[in-house]
């Protein structure tokens, strides 16, 4: 995967709890925690603007390129 989620490092950094952030985005636990594994395929701007704004993050904190040569290197 090239795109890598980062949300639990933040969610961590911020001692924010999955339900937590549910709560304050207004999404599903179940939704929340498919983007925060990676297994998300899309994620919709107004919920990447909720969780920052809900994190006080960036998107850029949330969400990682990795070139995929890179990613075959470290597997």
């Amino acid at each position: 995967m090239a795109i890598v989620v980062n949300l639990d490092v933040i969610m961590a950094k911020r001692k924010m709890s999955l339900s937590e952030l549910a709560s304050k985005v207004d999404i599903t636990l179940a939704n929340l925690s498919i983007l925060k594994t990676g297994k998300a395929k899309a994620v919709r701007f107004s919920t990447l603007e909720a969780i920052c704004e809900a994190l006080d993050c960036q998107p850029g904190d949330i969400l990682e390129f990795v070139p995929e040569e890179k990613n075959l290197e470290e597997a």
